[in-house]
């Protein structure tokens, strides 16, 4: 395994740490563990790249270990009373969506298909991931920015549910395309 593999393992190990930090009210260090998780994704993506430490572990850990952490995170602050529940539910479907799709795909499959993550879903990735900063930060820190945390939900809302249709339209063309070869 190596370093980039490790970082990305770390991430995914750090879940339960900062979930149980949000649900016992440690917001500020929740915050904090939250940041550092996030410069870790940049720094495992950078050394695979820089030092050409890309692995197939890699592409499915680092991926991985970001849907976890931010599904966690959104349900640990859905049930703190942080989030909407239709947003933690809209963010929660759309990930078991992609997750199913990406099953689908191999199942459907003959070959190891490219799955490539959509423009929509790097946006709506990175919105997901401002929300939840903006609102440990508030909560932990004391910033007050309600009015700032109710139009981040609805940008939230907006790019998780393009983005989970842009995928189910990909998928539904791959799959038929699929069904129309056999």
């Amino acid at each position: 395994m190596n370093l980039p593999n490790l970082i990305s393992l770390s991430r995914l190990l750090s879940v339960p740490l900062l979930v149980w930090l949000i649900v016992s009210g440690y917001m500020a260090w929740a915050f904090w563990l939250f940041v550092l998780a996030g410069v870790s994704d940049a720094i495992d993506g950078w050394i695979a790249k820089r030092f050409d430490l890309r692995s197939t572990l890699g592409v499915f850990l680092d991926p991985i270990a970001d849907k976890v952490m931010l599904v966690s995170v959104y349900l640990a602050l859905g049930f703190q009373g942080y989030l909407p529940s239709w947003l933690v539910i809209l963010v929660v479907s759309r990930d078991m969506l992609i997750v199913g799709g990406v099953l689908l795909t191999y199942a459907l499959s003959d070959s190891r298909p490219h799955v490539a993550p959509l423009w929509i879903s790097k946006l709506n990735t990175l919105m997901q991931i401002l929300l939840a900063a903006q609102l440990l930060a508030m909560v932990g820190h004391g910033i007050p920015d309600r009015e700032v945390t109710l139009v981040m939900c609805w940008i939230v809302a907006a790019t998780t549910f393009a983005s989970g249709a842009a995928y189910l339209w990909r998928w539904t063309r791959g799959a038929t395309a699929i069904e129309d070869e056999q």
